[in-house]
């Protein structure tokens, strides 16, 4: 903390906006790593807690009774909803076959809820990439700024070369900082997300089966 107040005190406009950076980029990325483990963590829980929920019920009507009080974060009850809303008479979608129109509307709704479930990603993949090199321009332009002080001196001595040039590589430690826990925070999301968007599919694909195996009756 000493070397980044002296970074912060001895560095110009420039330096001081990288440092302003890498604490913005920092807090972005706690922001969504915090609210993407809570949401995701629910999510995740619901998913499974609420697909038992369904296939217990005895109706449809009752199975999404039984779903909304699971489903915290909506992502079965859109599925649901979607193949239970008629389609507009006069219209393509009307025309279609059963098959067909199940098929487009759980698509759809799939697609909405997995682009919910992965809100967050880009930012994080873009703070892990992007930090490291910041820090490191950071720590350039900084041991450029203490070089540039240095040269004004009448006598140039190993303290005086030292000091400015640690408190500069400060900054390539700090885009490391900021970048590793978004990277790592990356990936653990990313698979939690796929191990969702696999058990949503199997889900949609047993609800549409059930739902054309009750219009075939």
């Amino acid at each position: 903390m000493g070397g980044l107040a002296q970074y912060w005190e001895q560095g110009d406009a420039i330096g001081r906006a990288v440092a302003i950076l890498l604490l913005l980029m920092s807090i972005g990325a706690w922001v969504v790593i915090l609210w993407k483990g809570w949401m995701l963590t629910r999510a995740r829980h619901d998913l499974t807690r609420g697909a038992q929920a369904f296939w217990r019920a005895n109706s449809m009507d009752a199975a999404q009774q039984a779903l909304a009080q699971q489903d915290r974060e909506a992502v079965l009850l859109p599925l649901v909803e979607a193949v239970n809303t008629p389609a507009e008479v006069g219209t393509l979608e009307a025309e279609a076959q059963l098959e067909a129109q199940l098929t487009r509307r759980l698509r759809d709704s799939l697609h909405d809820v997995l682009a919910r479930l992965q809100a967050g990603q880009v930012l994080l993949a873009s703070v892990g990439a992007v930090s490291p090199f910041v820090g490191l321009f950071g720590t350039v332009w900084g041991i450029y700024h203490a070089m540039m002080g240095i040269s004004t001196e009448a006598s140039v001595s190993l303290d005086k070369v030292a000091g400015p040039v640690g408190e500069a590589l400060i900054m390539t430690a700090a885009g490391l900082a900021v970048a590793i826990p978004a990277v790592l925070a990356y990936n653990i999301f990313g698979k939690i997300v796929s191990s969702c968007e696999a058990d949503l599919e199997g889900f949609a694909h047993d609800l549409r089966e059930t739902l054309l195996a009750r219009q075939a009756r």
